[in-house]
């Protein structure tokens, strides 16, 4: 069994969406980011951090790579043309689209008050300039890649949520039907679930 460290309300939920598409078991450790706890598992303080056998691997991206592979779905083979093409846009996701976000965070509520930065306005071009080209890469979809639902959905759809719900950016007609369609997808319900089962029993 896995267990997750960190929050469903933050990105450790993509690490949970990936383990209920994967159909594996896993438990979660709820500990907020940058605590003791959290410090002794990731030098960084972030969450989520996946334990595999006691080994900690962190940050959400990484995590559902990893498990992508060792399970061997979700993903295309290392080494094809396909899981190139879609690492490419994985790391467009991580750069541009969550960019956006995660800059707009930080000087919204995470950097001290005498650190932060009247950014947003520019947050919010740039997710709404990432949102063109992420329709472009969708194309006629139904996913990222074409007819498999993969990793990068999963990253995209989480991403788009977050800067729709949390800052309130409007989404493309076409990303939020994208979005809807992943997120409508029994796994993440059951992840979503489970999680708020698990903190309410932490409680």
């Amino acid at each position: 069994m896995y267990t997750i460290v960190g929050n469903p309300r933050n990105r450790s939920l993509r690490a949970m969406w990936a383990l209920e598409e994967l159909g594996q078991d896993w438990t979660l450790e709820a500990v907020a980011p940058q605590t003791e706890r959290m410090l002794a598992v990731n030098a960084t303080g972030k969450a989520p951090v996946l334990l595999v056998d006691g080994t900690p691997i962190p940050d959400s991206v990484a995590i559902v790579t990893f498990l992508s592979d060792r399970h061997g779905a979700l993903t295309f083979p290392a080494g094809s043309l396909e899981r190139g093409r879609q690492d490419a846009i994985t790391q467009f996701i991580v750069d541009e689209l969550e960019g956006a976000c995660w800059t707009a965070a930080k000087n919204d509520f995470i950097h001290p008050e005498d650190k932060r930065s009247p950014v947003k306005p520019t947050c919010a071009f740039e997710f709404e300039l990432a949102q063109k080209r992420l329709e472009r890469l969708l194309g006629e979809g139904p996913w990222l890649m074409g007819e498999t639902f993969t990793i990068a959905d999963i990253l995209a759809a989480h991403t788009l949520s977050w800067g729709e719900r949390m800052f309130q950016w409007p989404l493309t007609e076409t990303l939020a039907a994208y979005k809807d369609r992943a997120m409508s997808r029994p796994a993440l319900g059951a992840a979503m679930a489970k999680g708020k089962a698990m903190l309410e029993a932490a409680a």
